[in-house]
Order: structure tokens, then C-alpha cells, then sequence
């Protein structure tokens, strides 16, 4: 069910949108975005015989129709950030809180709010968003209530997802048919038929599960992971956890109810091994630890961005996420990883560009001071996507980097999306409106 209009025209009487986007260049797409977002809420409140998981308060999702109904769970970051910027904290807080909800009732954050996504999560969130509507809204009151739940989800990738090296990984908790139904879904998406390869049943199980992980990641289906990506380190992920550890230990000085030495030193030790396992001293470059061969990934990709928007590097180490632009920029932004003849055709790869990796640069260059960096990538996102948006009249989940089109590499179609293409754009808008 979707969640009324009466919003917007409250809104629209009081003239709330036209003011927030007469400031733009892009007074168009953001008076799209502005209306759009009740368009996205969702109100459903009870467990559906479709499998549909009830959730306390409404809800964005990232298309207005059709695939991808459901609360996300990395989406919902990027569009909280977006609904921020536009005065519209009152939705981000109900997500925040619809996550909560989750993590309370599962001990982790599905992938969505289905029955069949809580064999995995997804990139781990919580405290960032926790920590954008707290910036909001300074409300110590709701930090408190929501700090065990945040503690608990820390728990759960300390527990479930580490690995002998002493970082993260990506899994999941499969039975054997869903096991079976990646490794069906993987061979199709990949143009591969896994199973007539003459692999053994244990093989078979295992690639499907490292699908299960890779579909965890948010970045399914990649080159960086070589199909295996359970055994590896990723180092947005970790990037991520760091930046967790260190939001908690910013919330328990607030609050008082901890120690914040004990996040510190876990944040502290985290960035001790990226450095350690994930820096190429050679190639001057981070790159994914395969923990099982005790090896890096040759794949360059973007994912070292997020350790900036973590604010994880100092000096070298920062300006090395910088120069890999060198291999990533494009006309109309950055592509996930650098052109090379990978064996498989990705939809996270070359040269697709997607929001959220760019929503990570720019903010992690700017907060670095590579200012320069930082507006042009903002700048060529914005202008590409306006460009596309005059063409089709709607966003997109993703784009080409050389091209600003649809891309032709997407395993399921590019959806129509307002999602984290929004409020990408949103917030991009208002740094260089700002600058």
C-alpha cells in the first residue's frame, strides 16, 4: 500500500518544494525528486502471506513501481542522505527505525524486508545512518533507545562474518535449494552454465554460496571477488566496520553507557590490518585480500574509495585512492573498476558507474581536500544525469561511465529508480551549490 499524498500537498500549499529547488541548476530534476519521494513510501505494517516482513513506520523503497518494492538495506543510506538535504527527516528517521525493527527481531539487517533475503545482509549501514539522523536532529533520547540494536548488529559481523585475518567477509545462511538457485541464477546472469561443467555437488554448493555472498555485498555480480567471493576480505566493507567502530565510540561518549576506548582500539586495529593486508606497496593501491590464498586481487576497482568516506587514511595512503582516477574517470563519471578483459561480462564493472560508489568518492575526496576531485566527479554525475533525465524522463539505477546512457551491461535491465540515484543527486546538487 502505497503511503498518501496529503504530504506533498501540504507541502506544495506551503511552498516548501519550489523553495528548495528554485536555489539549483537543476531546478527540474530536483522539483522531480522532491515530489517524488512519497511516491517511493510504503505502509505496511503486518507479516503478508507474499512473504512480505511488516515493518512499524513507513518506508522508502527505490522504485516508485515494479522491481525493488521492498526496503533495502545499502539503498536505504544513499537515500537517506538525499531525504536529509530535502528537509524530508522525517522519512530517513522511519527507515532508520524500520532497520531497527529488523536488526531487533533477526539479529542482523536483511537484504530487504522479505522472507527469502534473510538468508543475507548487505553492506552494513545502521550506525552511519543512525548517525546522519542524530546529526539532524540531535534527539539523545532516540540515540539511546536505538544503541543496543546498534551494538547487536556489530555483534553479528563480529561473530558471523570474520575471518582468520582478523577482518570481514561477506556469507550468508543458505539452504540447499537456494544454494541451487544461485548457482542457477549466477550461470544465467553470467552466461555460463556452472552446472554442466562437471562439478561436484560440494563444488557446486560452494560457488552458490559465495553467490549468496556476493549478492551480500551489494556488488552482484563483480570481477573483484573472481566468483569466490567468500574468501575475501573486502575492503569497502571493512572501510564501512571501521567507520561503525568509530561512530559507536562518538555515541557511547554521548550517551555514557560504554567504554570508547573499546571502539577505538577495535577501529584502531581494523585499520592496522587493512593497511597491512590490503596496501600494495608496489602498485601503490589498495586492493581485496583473498584471506584463503593469503593474496591480494589484482582487480583495481573503486571500493578504496570508501576507506576516505570513512576518513580511515592520512597522507600517502589518501592520495594513492586519488591517483587511481587515472584508471576509473570517464566522461560522465567513475566506473566501478578499471577496464580490463575480465573473463565474464559484470554489471558491476567497467564501464558501468553507480551512485553509491560515487556518492563514497566525492564525499571522501572533499572530506580529504581533493576539492578539484571532488567537483568535477560531483559535476559530471549531476550533468549526466540530467542529461539522461531530459532524454527518458525518469533515473536510473546506474549508467554508462563513457557514454551517460543505460548501460548494456546489467544483468536484470536498468530500473527506473529514484532510490540512491536521488539522493545522490540531491546531495552532490548541494555541495557544489554550497562550495
Amino acid at each position: 500500500m502505497r503511503h498518501g499524498t496529503d504530504s506533498i500537498i501540504v507541502l506544495l500549499a506551503a511552498g516548501i518544494l519550489a523553495a528548495a529547488c528554485t536555489h539549483s541548476r537543476y531546478q527540474n530534476v530536483r522539483e522531480y525528486i522532491a515530489a517524488g519521494w512519497d511516491r517511493t513510501v510504503r505502509v505496511n505494517t503486518c507479516d503478508t502471506p507474499d512473504s512480505l516482513i511488516g515493518l512499524p513506520e513507513p518506508y522508502t523503497v527505490p522504485c516508485e513501481d515494479g522491481m525493488f518494492n521492498e526496503l533495502y538495506y545499502w539503498d536505504t543510506y544513499f537515500t537517506n542522505e538525499g531525504l536529509i538535504a530535502d528537509g524530508r527527516i522525517d522519512l530517513a528517521k522511519g527507515n532508520v527505525n524500520d532497520i531497527i525493527y529488523l536488526i531487533g527481531r533477526y539479529g542482523f539487517m536483511p537484504n530487504g524486508n522479505r522472507l527469502w533475503y534473510l538468508s543475507r545482509s548487505q553492506p552494513p549501514f545502521a550506525t552511519a545512518m543512525a548517525e546522519s539522523v542524530f546529526n539532524a536532529t540531535r534527539d539523545t533520547a532516540w540515540l539511546a533507545s536505538v544503541w543496543p540494536v546498534l551494538c547487536r548488529e556489530h555483534e553479528f559481523w563480529r561473530k558471523e562474518r570474520m575471518t582468520p585475518a582478523g577482518l570481514n567477509r561477506y556469507g550468508g545462511s543458505p539452504d540447499e535449494k537456494l544454494l541451487k538457485e544461485f548457482t542457477i541464477t549466477a550461470s544465467s546472469r553470467l552466461g555460463t552454465d556452472f552446472r554442466a561443467l562437471g562439478w561436484e555437488e560440494d563444488r557446486l554448493s560452494k560457488f552458490g554460496y559465495d553467490c549468496v555472498a556476493e549478492c551480500e555485498s551489494g556488488w552482484d555480480f563483480n570481477p573483484r571477488f573472481d566468483r569466490r567471493c567468500g574468501d575475501f576480505c573486502p575492503i569497502d566493507l571493512n572501510a564501512i566496520l571501521y567507520k561503525a567502530e568509530k561512530t559507536m565510540a562518538s555515541f557511547a561518549t554521548v550517551l555514557g553507557c560504554d567504554d570508547p576506548g573499546i571502539w577505538e582500539s577495535r577501529a584502531a586495529e581494523r585499520k592496522e590490518r587493512i593497511l597491512q593486508l590490503c596496501y600494495d606497496p608496489d602498485k601503490k593501491a589498495f586492493f581485496d585480500y583473498d584471506f584463503v590464498h593469503s593474496s591480494r586481487s589484482d582487480v583495481l576497482s573503486a571500493a578504496p574509495f570508501a576507506l576516505l568516506w570513512a576518513g580511515m587514511l592520512d597522507g600517502e595512503h589518501a592520495e594513492s585512492v586519488r591517483r587511481t582516477l587515472e584508471s576509473l574517470e570517464f566522461d560522465c563519471g567513475i566506473a566501478v573498476c578499471a577496464k580490463a578483459p575480465y573473463e565474464f561480462s559484470y554489471q558491476w564493472s567497467y564501464p558501468n558507474s553507480w551512485p553509491p560508489v560515487t556518492f563514497m568518492a566525492v564525499k571522501g575526496l572533499s572530506d580529504y581536500g581533493f576539492l578539484e576531485d571532488a567537483e568535477r566527479l560531483a559535476g559530471k554525475y549531476l550533468r549526466a544525469t540530467e542529461r539522461l533525465f531530459r532524454r527518458t524522463g525518469q533515473l536510473w539505477e546506474k549508467m554508462d561511465a563513457t557514454t551517460g546512457s543505460i548501460p548494456a551491461d546489467s544483468e536484470y535491465g536498468t530500473p527506473a529508480m529514484l532510490g540512491w540515484t536521488a539522493g545522490t543527486f540531491v546531495c552532490f546538487d548541494e555541495f557544489l551549490t554550497n562550495e
